[in-house]
């Protein structure tokens, strides 16, 4: 009998843990740490005080040992009592624990699969960057986050700030999901007017335009901060674009605004359905819709530069999430192609962005991009390329962009070698020494002679393979501005998952996953027949993390 009672108990309690449960925590620390398991499916948990719904989010609960542990900065909270629901398994809501320090936090940015000289988020994944924006010595990057995996859901807006857009601070998230949705992409100005209304005296608001995602459709809101993006305050009146109808398509998202000073209005870009949009507002919630260029998918990008470094001539550039670009003119309400597509970086990169409020004095115009690249059995995933300065030049072709890692990176890395007039076994011997560097950066100049195509490989991995026959690199077409040149020179950026290439001084880019191939000896090794290095350097890396 005794026998028959507690085995009924245990089943009891076992079919209690597989059903929606919660726990009340009351907060006096700054951090909740969550246990996640990706063998698990995703339910909801939400976050009450005081019968009212703060936050709701879909994550993968552990009820027993974690893969891996995700946290939430709950320091606005503290005193309160949080009430934490779960319709899934609620065996791990008792492994859910308060603390000042983040799980993990002994091992943080020294993980094995760390980019060192790479943007990444401290947990969770990421992708398009957003809100790229420089106000009072400070560059903002927010971006699209889960924090509560390693894969995409829960889309909110991430948040890290920097001095020299190197080292980096990741900050608490920025944006959660409200009623109206989850947080997509977009931009952010600095409102030195107030047309908004939202200034507090002499602070004027930092403004983010965003689009909120719902099952139903995509619409364009704003949300304004007067603590340098410490923290938001959503429009009660959001939203303030809602163009599904118009379109008759839910793809009506990712807005990039900026003042556009000779018409004195704010502009913003928005991506619907087949292109790009331009709407202008003289206060960033009242919008006129303008122009329509078609051709675009996501993440728009408008802006003007000077070509070859003269102000007195300038043309504007439009692109969207794949980078291929065009070249035109703007009024301040349609913007006009006079050529394109183009492409100037391709790889991983997707959903760049470029800094706002850049002052004057610098004049440069920066871009982050988002690179697909995974970090294999890491509690995050994905990062951010490296920081790169664009600028127009004149080419055989015609006037092109070109991309450049931004000076500040020249921080991260020392010359320790270089020799000139190498034939390949040459150059190949002398970079035996560098074979077990997780990160370093390699410049080199290779003249074909006997050749019609020559490369660089990484342990087997085909970083470089040039061939002048075709005129592609790794299967992308490319010619030199000399068309007559047998000669390529690229600065390459080897990272603990990445590479990324730079050729001919930023005419063309490329990024991609670094993936040596496991029985591979050769290490770093020039390959064509009988090509000269006219030029080798190897550089050391530091890591920008503390």
């Amino acid at each position: 009998m005794l026998k028959t009672i507690l085995t009924t108990g245990l089943m009891l309690c076992c079919s209690i843990s597989m059903f929606a449960a919660d726990i009340s925590i009351k907060i006096t620390k700054k951090y909740l740490n969550l246990p996640v398991s990706q063998r698990q499916d995703r339910k909801t948990m939400i976050f009450e005080i005081g019968g009212k719904q703060e936050r709701s989010f879909k994550i993968r609960l552990a009820p027993g040992d974690p893969e891996y542990w995700v946290f939430t900065d709950v320091s606005a909270y503290k005193g309160k009592t949080i009430k934490i629901s779960y319709d899934g398994d609620g065996a791990g809501l008792s492994k859910i624990y308060q603390d000042d320090k983040i799980a993990g936090q002994d091992s943080l940015y020294h993980e094995k699969n760390r980019p060192q000289f790479h943007f990444s988020t401290r947990r969770g994944w990421i992708n398009d960057p957003n809100g790229l924006i420089f106000y009072e010595g400070e560059y903002h990057l927010f971006y699209q986050h889960n924090p509560y995996e390693r894969e995409w859901e829960n889309m909110s807006w991430g948040h890290a700030v920097s001095k020299d857009l190197v080292h980096w601070d990741e900050l608490s998230v920025a944006l959660h999901p409200d009623n109206l949705g989850t947080m997509f992409s977009g931009s952010a100005v600095i409102d030195y007017d107030n047309t908004a209304g939202f200034n507090k005296g002499n602070t004027p608001a930092m403004v983010a335009i965003y689009t909120a995602d719902n099952s139903d459709r995509e619409i364009q809101c704003i949300a304004y901060s007067l603590d340098k993006g410490r923290t938001w305050t959503k429009y009660a009146k959001n939203p303030v674009i809602d163009s599904k109808e118009k379109w008759n398509s839910r793809d009506t998202r990712d807005p990039k605004v900026f003042w556009y000073k000779p018409g004195k209005h704010w502009v913003m870009v928005l991506n619907e359905r087949d292109g790009h949009s331009i709407y202008t507002s003289k206060n960033l919630k009242e919008w006129n819709y303008e122009s329509h260029v078609t051709g675009f998918w996501e993440c728009p990008e408008l802006f003007e530069l000077p070509i070859d470094g003269n102000k007195e001539n300038t043309k504007w550039v439009m692109y969207g999430a794949s980078g291929t670009y065009m070249i035109g003119s703007f009024d301040g309400k349609a913007f006009t192609p006079e050529a394109g597509k183009f492409f100037y970086s391709t790889g991983s990169i997707y959903a760049a962005q470029t800094y706002t409020n850049i002052p004057e004095s610098d004049g440069r115009r920066i871009q982050i991009g988002w690179g697909r690249i995974a970090q294999p059995d890491m509690p995050f995933n994905n990062m951010m390329l490296l920081p790169t300065e664009l600028k127009l030049h004149s080419t055989k072709n015609g006037v092109r962009v070109f991309s450049t890692p931004i000076k500040e990176t020249e921080q991260l890395f020392d010359r320790t070698n270089q020799w000139t007039d190498l034939k390949s076994d040459d150059a190949n011997q002398k970079l035996k020494e560098f074979y077990s560097a997780d990160k370093i950066r390699i410049k080199t100049t290779f003249k074909l002679s006997h050749a019609t195509s020559a490369g660089f490989n990484l342990f087997g991995q085909r970083v470089i393979d040039y061939d002048m026959n075709n005129n592609t690199i790794n299967g992308v077409f490319y010619s030199p501005n000399d068309m007559t040149s047998m000669e390529l020179t690229a600065d390459i950026y080897v990272d603990k998952t990445s590479i990324e290439v730079f050729i001919d001084g930023g005419a063309y880019s490329y990024s991609m996953e670094r993936k040596p191939f496991a029985d591979n000896k050769e290490g770093f090794h020039f390959w064509g027949n009988n090509i000269d290095i006219k030029n080798l350097e190897v550089y050391s890396a530091k890591s920008i993390w503390k």
